[in-house]
């Protein structure tokens, strides 16, 4: 399993409107960081990805560190984790 390390700084815009009064990072901005990280690292065109299975599992407050372990398989399916210390954020399956 391959490992990376993702921060999510507090100006991150998307917590101007998510939510105000207690800012939880969208887990729209959690699938994009994770995607692209790994789509840098194994050279892969995200532009005709499929997710197959995404769960959202705890809230990622922000200035949040986090732990990003990817797996690719002989087919081409990439399963991840994204963990904060230690619980896990979001998980899920992708076909690039």
């Amino acid at each position: 399993m391959n490992t990376l390390t993702l921060h999510i700084p507090p100006d991150h815009p998307s917590f101007a409107g998510h939510f105000p009064g207690m800012p939880i990072t969208p887990g729209v901005v959690l699938l994009d960081l994770a995607l692209h990280a790994i789509a840098a690292q194994l050279q892969l065109d995200l532009q005709h990805c499929q997710i197959r299975n995404l769960k959202f599992l705890n809230p990622v407050l922000p200035d949040t560190h986090l732990i990003l372990h990817y797996e690719m398989n002989a087919s081409g399916t990439v399963q991840f984790d994204i963990m904060d210390q230690q619980r896990v954020a979001a998980t899920g399956v992708f076909h690039a």
